[in-house]
């Protein structure tokens, strides 16, 4: 495990300067979006003064250099700085949100996973059956829905005509039912394709065929010897499809009303807050390195031919 151990710090260190190119870069491109944020907070009856005011207690008349000084200072002793919307701490504003997010993204990765684990499997050992043309079909086309659409569907089936699941919002277990099947619409169709074109080049190789020969059971072949060994590409798709739930999250969140981060996210770019859009966006590179880190070392628990 030395040789992961050193893989993790040294990926941990490289990690620190694309944070810090995120941090430049989103600080750059909220500078040069159209529109005048004291203005929005001051309301369009403000006097210049009153924007000029508020202009200055949010430190917007401070050279650029200046300003990202203070918010990098901020940021590396754990300070987002302060919402100008609600006056409060951003940080406290994304924590007090997150875990919505976290638990949406967390049960479509696990539908994603277990359905399009399952159906990739049963379409590449029913090659060229009914069974792989449906499955095949029906993933690409929830590869080709777009997100807010099929939500718009599921809300009119479910919600609006048969009344059997809430429409929006997070009052009870039932609500988090469409939102999460819908983020999970294209993750499943995703990783089943992938599963698909993995186990079709594992289940190729000799020690399928020995295994077969041997009088393995057919349960034994498929998953100890076929599924096990086509997993790593899999895995990396899943880990790369939960990093992409939590930023697909947003139009989601917009959708069913879900008080998660993404939707915190919408209404601060709507608001023109500052200090909460730099924060959820540092906060999603910071979930994209600790996820990659990890799948790093899930590399080595499934497949321990791997080394760094």
């Amino acid at each position: 495990m030395k040789g992961t151990a050193a893989h993790i710090v040294r990926t941990l260190l490289l990690s620190l300067i694309t944070l810090f190119g995120v941090s430049v870069l989103i600080f750059l491109m909220l500078r040069v979006l159209p529109g005048d944020p004291a203005r929005v907070l001051a309301g369009l009856d403000a006097s210049a003064e009153q924007v000029d005011r508020i202009r200055a207690q949010l430190g917007l008349d401070q050279p650029l250099p200046v300003q990202y000084g203070s918010f990098i200072s901020g940021v590396l002793q754990g300070d987002l700085g302060i919402s100008a919307r609600t006056s409060r701490p951003v940080a406290l504003e994304i924590v007090a949100r997150m875990p919505a997010t976290l638990t949406l993204a967390v049960v479509a990765t696990v539908i994603g996973s277990v359905v399009g684990v399952s159906a990739g499997v049963v379409a590449a050992v029913r090659r060229n059956s009914v069974f792989d043309h449906v499955i095949s079909g029906v993933a690409m086309m929830g590869v080709s829905m777009p997100v807010y659409w099929l939500g718009l569907l599921l809300i009119l089936l479910f919600a609006v005509t048969l009344g059997w699941l809430p429409a929006a919002g997070s009052e009870g277990p039932l609500s988090i039912v469409l939102p999460a099947a819908t983020l999970g619409a294209f993750s499943t169709a995703l990783v089943s394709r992938m599963t698909r074109a993995s186990m079709l080049e594992v289940l190729g190789q000799d020690y399928i065929r020995t295994a077969q020969a041997k009088g393995a059971p057919p349960a034994t072949v498929i998953v100890k010897h076929g599924l096990r060994n086509a997993f790593i590409p899999i895995l990396t798709v899943i880990s790369l499809q939960f990093g992409a739930l939590l930023g697909g999250a947003v139009l989601t969140e917009t959708v069913f009303g879900w008080p998660g981060i993404g939707r915190l996210l919408v209404d601060s770019i709507a608001a023109r807050d500052f200090a909460v859009v730099q924060g959820l966006v540092l906060v999603y590179a910071l979930l994209f390195v600790l996820l990659n880190v990890f799948v790093d070392v899930l590399y080595v628990v499934v497949d321990p031919r791997i080394r760094y």
